[in-house]
């Protein structure tokens, strides 16, 4: 369920899942992710992982289209849930992932309030909110055109 109106953004069907959100791009993976990178930063925020999972199988002789997991946080944010439920720490800090898909990139995410819902956290806390409108600023940051 969409709390807020992503009509701004490109969702698409064929690469979402249940509680995803995806977002088409009009750079490549890398150039998705420094953009992402470059507004996680901007915004105060904390990366504290990129994961290159195409490189990773070319290190074992496999092939994978370009896909790249950004770890970022807040923990503004992020520690209020897990006042809330310490096991929240099992789905923060915060991912995004940029990947090609039949040609097209895009940025995906699990919504915050589905990715709770595993938690003794209340659907209405106000960090979802906040988290939500966050991963959509940012994502339209990385998928702004020139």
């Amino acid at each position: 369920m969409f709390r807020r109106s992503l009509a701004a953004f490109a969702l698409v069907a064929s690469p979402a899942a249940a509680d995803l959100v995806s977002v088409e791009s009009p750079h490549s993976v890398a150039d998705t992710v420094d953009r992402l990178e470059a507004a996680v930063e901007e915004a105060g925020a904390t990366v504290f992982a990129r994961v290159d999972h195409a490189e990773g199988a070319a290190s074992v002789d496999m092939e994978l289209e370009p896909a790249t997991l950004l770890i970022f946080g807040n923990p503004q944010l992020g520690t209020p849930a897990m006042q809330d439920d310490i096991r929240a720490g099992l789905v923060l800090p915060l991912r995004v992932l940029a990947y090609t898909w039949e040609g097209q990139t895009y940025l995906s995410w699990e919504e915050p309030e589905e990715m709770f819902d595993d938690f003794d956290i209340d659907d209405d806390a106000d960090y979802i909110e906040r988290m939500e409108g966050a991963l959509e600023n940012l994502s339209a940051a990385a998928t702004a055109e020139d």
